[in-house]
């Protein structure tokens, strides 16, 4: 099973998702839902107090909504309760607000965007492209991020045939990929950049992002190859693509006589980006 994590937008409003290949349909965090539709200056416990009445009528859809890892203020994952988009619509009829028709029409919108990309991949590519470009990036970077994500689809599609179904797995294997090549784990480049909610990758620079997408084109095809089986053979394979690309950084580094890895983030190059909008967060980064 392969989930993408993603924040959309209602209304400049932000809500988190996730995209569930196996299932085929969107999860929203019932939290942001529930911020967007009350403006409640606690939407944790307006959520609480009202799955707890649910709950006492007996309502099945609260009984079977999800809690799934999702990006929480903090910067770190933690479980989240989440609902498909026909349990939403259910729990929306229980939440009084104006906005509720026009979020269900977002929703519907949001539902009927992600199967027209699903028949025609490349929409996920101009959809991307076009809010990359939105944000200020340059082309040249759009380019080569997109690209990078086309070979962590890879990565991903060899870790889910190793058998790699654990969120947390995928992410330490990630981390394995970013120590080895950067000298830096996932948590620590993120600090160094100064960033919390951001994507990583989003905020690296040209060199930086090239050589992230040797490091897992590289445990890519060293996988294809090896054939690993399971976690551990699959973190073998990993350090030995960070390797590449670290080596890679090391005899760039003699020749320049100085780091390539860089402090520099988003926010600091472009012209208006406050804060870098996730477009497909990439499993740990």
């Amino acid at each position: 099973m392969t989930q993408k994590h993603q924040i959309q937008l209602f209304e400049e409003r932000k809500v988190r998702t996730v995209w569930d290949d196996k299932e085929e349909k969107w999860y929203f965090s019932i939290v942001d839902v529930v911020d967007i539709l009350t403006d409640s200056a606690n939407p944790q416990t307006y959520w609480r107090v009202l799955k707890n009445r649910l709950k006492k009528e007996g309502n099945e859809t609260v009984t079977n909504c999800n809690a799934l890892r999702m990006l929480a203020a903090d910067g770190k994952m933690r479980l989240t309760d989440v609902a498909d988009t026909e349990q939403l619509f259910r729990l929306i009829q229980s939440i009084p607000s104006p906005k509720a028709e026009p979020f269900k029409q977002w929703m519907a919108s949001v539902a009927a965007h992600r199967l027209d990309q699903m028949q025609d991949p490349e929409l996920n590519f101009e959809q991307a492209y076009a809010d990359y470009r939105r944000l200020g990036y340059s082309d040249k970077w759009i380019n080569q991020r997109l690209r990078s994500i086309e070979v962590r689809k890879e990565l991903t599609d060899e870790w889910d045939r190793a058998g790699i179904t654990d969120q947390t797995q995928y992410a330490t294997l990630t981390d394995i990929i970013t120590r080895e090549w950067s000298g830096k784990s996932t948590h620590q480049y993120k600090q160094f950049k100064g960033l919390k909610k951001e994507s990583l990758r989003d905020n690296m620079t040209n060199i930086e992002l090239a050589l992230n997408t040797l490091a897992e084109a590289s445990a890519t095809e060293i996988s294809k190859a090896r054939n690993p089986k399971g976690y551990t053979q699959s973190a073998a394979v990993a350090r030995e693509g960070g390797k590449i690309a670290g080596n890679a950084r090391k005899q760039l580094e003699q020749r320049v006589g100085h780091s390539v890895i860089s402090p520099t983030k988003a926010s600091d190059y472009l012209p208006s980006a406050p804060e870098v909008r996730q477009i497909e967060t990439a499993d740990g980064d």
